[in-house]
């Protein structure tokens, strides 16, 4: 690492509290997972009183293959073996630097408590990405599979640096976002995660089938999601280029996707018609063509059992693209498929229901 990197870190230690790991041989490549900082986190009440947490920025891999910087929270259970390890993925935050659930407490849904509360209940250690471009510099690769997949298998490896003793099997857990990114790194693992074993994946109300979706979304309250996914692509691909998608109404409101996060995003485009979210109403078929490509999962095999949840009454991944399409293509590989519908659940309340319920099935996975 550059010498005056590591002397600007280091002096976080006396300033912040912030522990910097040991320098590596020069000549030495620093691995996907390494820890560069870990200091003690400021938890949600409901979780401080079952862990101790950990803030820590650990080294990541872009889908082009470079190191990038992620942060994300390690929680360690106050009873129980503790030497089990869960990846939990959160859902949509936003897109900017402050979006981060790790330092952002107003970004850490209670839906995500509830899951991450009934895993360290069970005594599962607890790795939570923040994903790349929340909490640190530049801009996040919003849905883009791969890149997520590779900051929750990363999260792991940092929990396992931080504590060597925690086991190489562990189970993800994703909801929305997450669970889209959960499924993405089924498919990564093996190629992946060195010596670690995925035992398992859970995806509640994953996003699938981007490009089946998105035509129908201009025009209705979640368009916002839509102008994020712009974006999100963007940063992957400067082929795509938001402002020349977007029409000039969407276009003067793109402020907020730097000074707010998902709630104010949501707001700020949610009475656009779809003539004033897109130019003539219509998404460009390069765009459905990147959205294919970048953010629907089960392309290629999944490599461990996995579950999927989700709510009939789903307001922004509809169960008809869940089990419709998305089940069939998992199906269709050899890997076993759960999929468990709640009646009447919504995109949030889909991940406190079956807080419990996941749960057990993770611990199904580690027995």
């Amino acid at each position: 690492m550059n010498k005056i990197v590591r002397l600007l870190l280091a002096a976080l230690v006396s300033v912040c509290g912030v522990t910097v790991a040991a320098a590596p041989p020069a000549s030495a490549a620093l691995a996907s997972g390494y820890v560069l900082t870990s200091s003690a986190a400021t938890l949600p009440a409901e979780l401080s009183a079952l862990s101790t947490g950990k803030r820590v920025q650990y080294l990541s891999t872009s889908i082009s293959g470079s190191a990038v910087t992620a942060t994300g929270l390690v929680l360690t259970p106050k009873t129980g073996k503790k030497n089990k390890v869960v990846a939990w993925a959160h859902g949509t935050t936003g897109l900017a630097y402050q979006c981060a659930p790790s330092t952002n407490q107003d970004v850490f849904w209670p839906e995500a408590r509830a899951a991450v509360a009934a895993l360290l209940h069970r005594g599962f250690t607890v790795a939570a990405t923040d994903y790349p471009g929340l909490g640190t510099g530049g801009q996040h690769p919003y849905l883009i599979g791969n890149s997520e997949a590779r900051a929750i298998i990363d999260s792991v490896k940092a929990a396992r640096n931080l504590d060597p003793a925690l086991s190489t099997q562990y189970v993800i857990d994703g909801h929305s976002q997450g669970g889209q990114g959960a499924l993405f790194a089924s498919q990564i693992a093996t190629a992946y995660d060195g010596n670690l074993v995925l035992k398992g994946t859970a995806s509640i109300a994953p996003l699938s089938n981007a490009d089946y979706l998105a035509p129908y979304i201009p025009g209705t309250p979640v368009q916002g999601y839509l102008v994020m996914a712009l974006y999100g692509l963007n940063a992957v691909d400067p082929g795509v280029q938001p402002l020349t998608v977007l029409a000039a109404p969407a276009k003067a409101k793109i402020g907020v996707l730097s000074t707010g996060c998902l709630n104010e995003i949501l707001t700020a485009f949610q009475n656009l018609t779809a003539s004033e979210l897109v130019v003539n109403g219509v998404l460009p078929d390069q765009v459905l063509t990147k959205l294919a490509q970048y953010d629907n999962p089960a392309q290629t095999a999944p490599t461990a059992p996995i579950l999927v949840v989700q709510g009939t009454a789903d307001e922004a991944v509809p169960y008809d693209i869940t089990a419709g399409l998305l089940i069939p293509q998992l199906q269709a590989y050899s890997q076993p498929v759960q999929f468990e519908v709640i009646d009447g659940a919504t995109h949030d309340s889909s991940v406190t229901l079956s807080a419990d319920p996941v749960a057990d099935w993770v611990a199904a996975r580690f027995a």
